[in-house]
């Protein structure tokens, strides 16, 4: 295992090996309350150490964590070396590096967490955080939140999905209501890390985002699509088919439409939580074909032989 994959969490809170646990609360404490992401808004570095520190003090602050992380140490010193001792009876040689040990030992998200990838925060007792005077104070906090991604279809996030998940050794079901739109956050309450001062646990927020689809993209509340027409549907009007989320609708092509118009099909767009919904417009795209027929041809021939309008009049007055 190579060095950079261990973490040496005494030196992160900056104390020896030998701490109490009382030491390292205190040297805890006075970290959070100097890295809160709240303190130092839009700094990435401390919102990095911050997360170190957490890790770290849910790590030392609990004896059974502490001891195997120690026993990892000595495992991890001795594995790039002489042969590993005996740790106990505990084979550390199970794990590919050090973080796959950790999210074991914490009971993080396994192979089956919804996008792989977490965020962890202390809710504070204090709305919004805005106590500031109790950044890092072990007693004021609620518990540890989780934050994941969560990649749904279209048609998951239109119609709602139950999606079973995996946290550590812990599978939940949980419900995505029908409407739910990138960027929308899904709190499933008590499923998140537990506060290793109070052992309180926090809340898991799934962040949704949606796969591209090759049809419909997102405006808001409104879903946009393009669809092509002939050039005679686009002249004379027509009446066609245009596919919506739940099926396929009539549309009227107004006569002499031009490319990039929009029209608009009224409540056929996003469905939101809460029943509302958008509308679907619906780009019109003349596309003339290029494998025509012969009377097709002979059609085209005798219109432009006996057109009436110079759709370029206008351009013979530009200058610079």
């Amino acid at each position: 295992m190579a060095a950079a994959d261990f973490r040496d969490y005494y030196a992160i809170l900056g104390v020896n090996k030998t701490a109490s646990s009382d030491a390292i609360k205190q040297a805890y404490r006075k970290l959070a309350r100097q890295y809160h992401p709240d303190l130092n808004p839009g700094d990435k570095s401390a919102e990095a150490q911050f997360k170190d520190i957490n890790e770290a003090y849910e790590v030392l602050s609990d004896s059974d964590k502490r001891q195997k992380y120690d026993q990892f140490g000595q495992y991890w010193k001795q594995s790039s070396g002489s042969a590993p001792g005996d740790f106990g009876g505990f084979d550390f040689s199970q794990y590919g590096n050090f973080d796959d040990f950790i999210n074991e030992l914490l009971g993080r998200f396994g192979g089956g967490a919804p996008g792989g990838a977490y965020n962890s925060r202390y809710r504070t007792g204090a709305p919004g955080g805005g106590d500031f005077g109790n950044f890092g104070e072990p007693s004021t906090m609620t518990g540890v939140d989780l934050e994941s991604t969560l990649t749904l279809t279209l048609a998951e996030a239109f119609n709602g999905v139950q999606k079973r998940l995996s946290l550590g050794s812990e599978i939940i079901d949980v419900r995505i209501p029908a409407g739910a739109k990138p960027g929308t956050k899904i709190r499933v309450r008590g499923k998140g890390q537990v506060n290793p001062s109070n052992r309180q646990r926090g809340d898991l927020y799934l962040k949704i985002e949606v796969q591209p689809h090759p049809f419909f993209q997102f405006d808001g509340n409104n879903l946009v699509c393009e669809v092509p027409i002939a050039p005679d549907e686009a002249v004379l009007g027509a009446s066609i088919e245009v596919p919506t989320p739940e099926g396929m609708v009539t549309m009227n092509i107004p006569a002499g439409i031009r490319s990039g118009q929009i029209l608009r099909l009224r409540g056929k767009g996003w469905s939101s939580p809460k029943g509302d919904r958008g509308d679907q417009l619906v780009k019109v795209a003349i596309a003339p074909s290029k494998d025509l027929s012969d009377i097709e041809r002979e059609c085209y021939e005798k219109i432009r032989a006996n057109r009436s309008v110079d759709p370029r009049s206008s351009l013979k007055q530009v200058r610079l």
